[in-house]
């Protein structure tokens, strides 16, 4: 299977375990929405999903390399930047790094624009471009075996 389908399947299953904790959040807020009979509260689940997804994509990129979907797809992200005492390693993923990848994930159309630039430019996205990252598949060189073989979650 090839990188893109692998990212594309990755992303669907990361919008599922989004869609999960959006739920439970939902369904706790219920109690409180329907004993004070606020349900127009439910207008604002709308911003509060962009929020979600930037938090789980961002922490758990940073902090693990992957999120859940990229994780059961044996790739991860890894920083292009180069460490400054040793030339010869890859720096550590920030979480700027994290937050600018994320960014285009919040809805459908934003990451479908971000795919497209990016084949225009000559990369899977352009965001990964502007944040200096790469996602590497488990045959690549770089792929960290310790960290795939390990359960995080």
């Amino acid at each position: 299977m090839n990188l893109f389908l692998k990212r594309v399947i990755a992303y669907i299953l990361d919008f599922f375990v989004v869609s999960a904790f959006m739920w439970i959040f939902s369904y706790l807020a219920y109690f409180g929405i329907n004993y004070y009979n606020m349900f127009s509260i439910y207008n604002y689940l709308i911003w509060i999903l962009p929020i979600v997804t930037i938090l789980y994509f961002t922490i758990l990129e940073k902090n693990i390399g992957a999120t859940v979907g990229k994780r059961l797809m044996f790739i991860e992200v890894r920083s292009t930047r180069q460490a400054r005492a040793i030339r010869r390693t890859r720096a550590p993923l920030t979480y700027t790094q994290a937050f600018i990848r994320s960014i285009s994930k919040v809805y459908w159309f934003p990451i479908i624009i971000d795919v497209v630039l990016g084949k225009i430019s000559g990369n899977t996205r352009i965001l990964d471009k502007i944040s200096r990252t790469v996602v590497l598949n488990e045959n690549d060189s770089g792929f960290d075996v310790r960290r795939s073989r390990n359960s995080y979650y």
